[in-house]
C-alpha cells in the first residue's frame, strides 16, 4: 500500500506527496499531459524535442545539469505518446532547489534560435541512428501508420518524418511550450524524506504564482473499427526475417486490459512460455517470440513479434501463432497456468514499490489516468482475473479481421 497525500494549486497544478522516512533521498517527478498523440500531423516530434529542450537552461539556470550534479542529484526524462515525463533523484535535504529548478523551466524557460538549432540536431541524429541506420529500426514507422488511420497513434514519438522537426520554426517550438507547458497541465509528485507539508508549501512558493494556460482542449479524432486485415510486405537488408502482427486492444484503464497482459505473459513470459516451448523449442518456427502490449492511455495496441527461423516461410509462422492464439480463445487455460502469470506481474509491483522514484512515477501517472488511488489497486486487479476472462478477452480482441501484418523480410 502506498500512501499519498494530494492537493491541487489554484492554477491548476496537482501536486501529490508519499512520505518515506526509512530513506535519505527525495523523488520529484513531473509529468506534461502531452505526449506525440497531442501534435498536428504535419508538425510532428515536438513532444520528444521538448525532451531535450528542457534542459538547456532557463531565465535563471543557464545549465540545469550543473545544478543537478552540485546537489549530488541524477536526472532524467522520457516522452511517449501519451505524457512527457522529468524526474530528479537528490539527497532529501537538497528538495527546494528541485523545486526551484522545476519551476523556473515550467515557467521561463529559454528558448532560442541557437538552442533549437542545437537540439533539432541532436533529434534529427537520434532519429537517423535509432530509425534509420539501424537494423530493423523503422519497424514501427511502418507498423503505426499501417495499424492506426486517423487516430494520431499513427506516428512514432520520434515523429512521422524527418523533415518536421529539420523545418521546426522558433515561432512553432514556442507555441507548442506556451500550449502544454502550463502548471494546469502537468502533475508535480515528490516520494521520499520530505513530508507533505513542505511538499505543498515549497509547490506553493515555487509554482503558485505561475500562471495557468488553460488553452488547450483534447479532441483526438477516434480510429474506426477495422474490418478486414491489413497487410504490408517490405525487404530491408537485415540478416533475418521478422514478424510483426498487431490486434487493437482496449485502453489501459480499461478492466479487460488486465487480462489481456495476462495473456501477453501466458505466451511469451520466459522459458515455460507457451510461444517458447511451442514455436522455438518444439517447433523451430522462430529464434524467438515475444508477445506486448503497447500499454497506451488511449486504445492501444497488443503485439506478437518473432525472428524467423532459416527456411521457414511467413505463411507457416503466421498459422502457427495464429493457432497458439486459438488454443487461448478455444480452452480455457489452466488455474495453474493463469496464477503463475498473476504472481509474476504481482511481484514485479511489489519490487517496484521498493524504489521511491518508481512511486514518484507510477504515483503520477495513475493522477493522469484519472485515479491516483489506481495505484493500491493494480495488484487486486490482476487478481480478480478468471480464466473465464481470459478466454472472453481473447475470443473478443484476437480476430483477424482485427490484426495487421507485417512481413519484414531480409534482402
Amino acid at each position: 500500500m502506498i500512501k499519498y497525500e494530494r492537493i491541487v494549486l489554484k492554477n491548476g497544478l496537482k501536486v501529490i506527496s508519499h512520505y518515506d522516512p526509512s530513506t535519505p533521498l527525495a523523488a520529484i517527478n513531473i509529468l506534461y499531459n502531452v505526449g506525440s498523440k497531442d501534435e498536428n500531423q504535419d508538425k510532428t516530434g515536438f513532444a520528444h524535442l521538448f525532451e531535450h529542450l528542457m534542459f538547456e537552461g532557463s531565465e535563471n539556470i543557464p545549465s540545469y545539469d550543473d545544478v543537478v550534479q552540485e546537489m549530488s542529484g541524477e536526472n532524467n526524462a522520457f516522452t511517449n505518446t501519451d505524457i512527457t515525463n522529468y524526474y530528479v533523484s537528490i539527497p532529501a535535504q537538497n528538495i527546494e532547489k528541485a523545486f526551484w529548478l522545476e519551476s523556473d523551466r515550467m515557467n521561463s524557460l529559454t528558448i532560442s534560435e541557437e538552442k533549437c538549432k542545437l537540439q533539432r540536431h541532436v533529434v534529427i541524429e537520434e532519429f537517423k541512428q535509432r530509425y534509420l541506420n539501424q537494423p530493423y529500426g523503422d519497424l514501427w514507422l511502418l507498423m503505426r501508420p499501417l495499424t492506426y488511420k486517423a487516430h494520431p497513434y499513427q506516428w512514432a514519438t520520434i515523429g512521422k518524418d524527418i523533415s518536421h522537426i529539420e523545418n521546426a520554426s522558433i515561432e512553432d517550438v514556442r507555441a507548442f511550450y506556451d500550449k502544454f507547458y502550463s502548471p494546469d497541465n502537468a502533475i508535480l509528485v515528490v516520494s521520499g524524506n520530505v513530508k507533505p507539508d513542505m511538499v505543498f508549501s515549497l509547490a506553493e512558493k515555487w509554482f503558485g504564482s505561475i500562471a495557468r494556460k488553460g488553452n488547450y482542449v483534447r479532441n483526438l479524432p477516434t480510429e474506426a473499427v477495422q474490418k478486414k486485415q491489413r497487410k504490408q510486405i517490405v525487404k530491408r537488408d537485415v540478416p533475418h526475417n521478422i514478424l510483426l502482427k498487431t490486434y487493437h486492444i482496449c485502453r489501459n484503464s480499461h478492466p479487460d486490459y488486465y487480462a489481456i497482459d495476462l495473456i501477453s505473459d501466458i505466451l511469451s513470459s520466459g522459458n515455460s512460455s507457451r510461444f517458447h516451448q511451442q514455436l522455438v523449442k518444439k517447433q523451430r518456427l522462430f529464434t524467438e517470440a515475444s508477445a506486448l502490449l503497447s500499454g497506451e492511455i488511449e486504445e492501444g495496441l497488443f503485439y506478437v513479434s518473432g525472428l524467423l527461423a532459416e527456411n521457414v516461410t511467413f505463411d507457416k509462422a503466421l498459422a502457427a501463432v495464429q493457432q497458439q492464439i486459438e488454443k487461448i480463445q478455444q480452452k480455457k487455460v489452466s488455474k495453474m497456468e493463469l496464477q503463475k502469470v498473476k504472481s509474476k506481474i504481482i511481484t514485479y509491483l511489489a519490487k517496484s514499490n521498493l524504489s521511491i522514484l518508481n512511486k514518484a512515477m507510477d504515483l503520477a501517472y495513475a493522477e493522469v489516468l484519472g485515479d491516483v488511488s489506481l495505484i493500491n489497486k493494480r495488484s487486486e486487479f490482476y487478481q480478480a482475473v478468471t480464466q473465464e476472462d481470459i478466454q472472453r478477452v481473447a475470443q473478443k480482441y484476437f480476430q483477424e479481421k482485427n490484426s495487421s501484418v507485417l512481413e519484414y523480410c531480409a534482402k
